[in-house]
Formats: C-alpha cells, structure tokens, sequence
C-alpha cells in the first residue's frame, strides 16, 4: 500500500520516527539502525516503509534503506517473528551481519536481540538458511558465500568448533576460516584466525 515516504524527520526516538509529510506526521515504528542513519531532526528524510495490518492494530515500519526492509519482510516471514521481533533482531544486526549470522549457524548473535530467545534464534537460522543471499548485499554477498562453504569442509569445521571453544562467535570464527585455503590443516586455520581474530579486538 505504501512503498515509501518522503519528507520532514520531526520525531527520532529508540524505536519510532515520526516523517512530516504534507502536513501529516506518519509515525514509523524502527530499528536503532535506521534511527542511527537516517539522519537529523529537521532533515529532508525517505523511509521504506511497510505497513503491518493487525484485527486490533495498523502500525508502519520504516527503514533507512531497502536492504533494510528486505531483511526485516524475510524475517516475519520465519513462524513466531512478528513485526516487534523483526525490528528488535534488525537493530542488533544490520542486514549484512545478520546473513552472515544466518549462513553460520550463528543463533547465539540472534538472541542477543530484546525478547528473542533461543528456540526463535535458532528457527530464523533454519527456515532462512536457503534464502539468505537476499538479506546480503555487495561485499557482503561474498562474506555468506566463503561462510557457506565452511561446512563443504571438515577442516574448516573443525578450525570453526575450536575457536567458538575458545571463546568467539560462530559468525566472526567462520568468516575469517571461510576466506582460508581450504587445503590448510586444521592446526593452521586455527593458528591464522586466531591471528586474524586477535587484530579485531
């Protein structure tokens, strides 16, 4: 119904922005993500926007950008995420972090979003596994692509399982052993993230 909205940002505060728009403010429920980027109080603004129809509600969602909004349709396409818990994952994990998260089995990440517990984390892994390509963009496409392949690999997946045991994340520990040669020993990935890894901290 509505694709997008254009005008004046009156309103930014934790999970809302309000979009003046021919006298009419359009209150936008958001992510921190989009609040962080769209810009100033005062500032010309364009919002994706995606109106959530309810029997007791009709509430819009607006997103700084497209990859955005694309994310957050696949995700209340996943049973048991709803609107709130969409926004709520998208503003812990932009869209590119959040397919790399997907395409690494990486649950964890996903909980740390308010309200989204284990069970939930782990059902967007599963039923967006096969679609994650549409949540990555640029680099990012690349990044899932090495990620994807560390399971075609026993030594990857082994170099993975042992630096989640040595404290990092499943998504960080497969992205940097997903762009090794995978002819490598597992001793050797595992030596070359942990080098890779510590220049992160």
């Amino acid at each position: 119904m509505l694709y997008n909205i254009r005008g004046k940002l009156t309103v930014s505060d934790v999970n809302f922005i309000v979009v003046e728009c021919g006298s009419v403010g359009f209150k936008c429920f958001t992510t921190l993500n989009t609040v962080k980027n769209i810009g100033r109080t005062g500032d010309e603004v364009n919002v994706f926007t995606y109106l959530s129809v309810r029997e007791d509600a009709m509430d819009l969602y607006g997103f700084a950008t497209l990859d955005e909004l694309n994310a957050f349709k696949l995700l209340i396409s996943v049973s048991g995420i709803g609107p709130k818990a969409a926004a709520a994952i998208l503003s812990e994990l932009a869209p590119d972090r959040l397919a790399v998260c997907i395409a690494s089995g990486d649950a964890k990440a996903i909980t740390r979003a308010q309200g989204v517990g284990k069970k939930t984390a782990e059902r967007v892994v599963l039923e967006l596994k096969d679609k994650m390509g549409s949540i990555a963009v640029g680099d990012a496409s690349d990044v899932v692509s090495s990620v994807a392949s560390v399971g075609e690999s026993s030594n990857s997946a082994e170099a993975v399982e042992a630096l989640v045991a040595l404290g990092y994340s499943q998504s960080d520990a497969a992205v940097v052993v997903g762009s090794m040669d995978k002819s490598l020993s597992v001793d050797e990935m595992i030596r070359n993230g942990l080098k890779q890894l510590a220049k992160k901290l």
